[in-house]
Formats: C-alpha cells, structure tokens, sequence
C-alpha cells in the first residue's frame, strides 16, 4: 500500500511502513555514504574483523590480502587489541584513467574491545594466506570454573 504525496505540482507515491524502524534513517544515511557495502575511513580502509573465544583463548581474525605482514602492528593493551599497518601499491602507472576505484591503500587502524580478561604479553599473531589470525590467552579469572556440587 502507498500513500500519495504532491510535491511542486507532482504526484509521488511514498511506501507506507505500518510501524516504523527507529534506526531506518540512519541505516539509510550509512548506505548512501558507503553504497558499495565497502567500510572506508576517510583516512584509508578499514579491515572488517572477527572476534571469537573457547575457553582457553579469544580470537581474532582480518583479512589483510595484499599487505606485506612486516608493515603490520598488533598490540594488545587494557583488554582492546589493536591492529595498523600500511597497505601499499607495488607499482603506479601515472597515464590511468580510471573507471572506478576501490581497492585502497594507505595507512589503517583498527581497535577492538575483547570480549574477555586477557594476558595481552602472550599474544601470538600469524599471517597465512592474507588473513592475519590472532590468538590472545585469556586470563584465570576469565575461564570458566566448574564446581562440584556437595550432596548433604
């Protein structure tokens, strides 16, 4: 169903949404912003991440293809592991006209609350195949306990 609205003498149809979404606008507002689906800072590429955990460790893992691992830093501090580097183009042909653009390089930097107490000095990171994978101990008072229970 849609409504009518008269705009300057014209007739546009609006969908009409029965309950509205209270982040729709800002939704919309990112996805004109960013409408390749590519998250970007103004300064240089972001890398998406993932975060996970077992017991005995959390992970964290970016794909960074393309990026020369020594370029890379990782540090861990106060639980928020952070990850920047330089990402650069091996050659550049100045006669370009391009098309379209959207593979980035420059600097990047990203920062990440943990989802656990860790030990951030027993960090280990390893690069393969373009994915950097972080493995970080978690603290004792972070893993899981069991507990047996007395029967009286």
């Amino acid at each position: 169903m849609h409504q009518r609205e008269l705009r300057g003498g014209i007739m546009t149809l609006i969908p009409w949404r029965p309950m509205v979404e209270p982040f729709d606008d800002m939704t919309r507002f990112f996805d004109d912003m960013w409408p390749t689906g590519n998250i970007r800072s103004l300064a240089g590429m972001v890398p998406a991440i993932d975060v996970y955990e077992d017991a005995d460790n959390v992970y964290v893992e970016t794909p960074l293809p393309g990026v020369d691992p020594e370029k890379v830093t990782v540090s861990v501090e106060n639980d928020v592991l952070t990850i920047e580097g330089k990402s650069q183009r091996k050659t550049e042909v100045e006669d370009k006209k391009f098309y379209r653009k959207e593979v980035s390089y420059g600097s990047f930097h990203r920062a990440v609350a943990l989802p656990s107490a860790v030990k951030g000095e027993e960090a280990k990171a390893t690069y393969e195949k373009g994915v950097l994978k972080v493995a970080i101990p978690k603290e004792e008072r972070a893993k899981p306990k069991t507990v047996k229970v007395e029967v009286k």
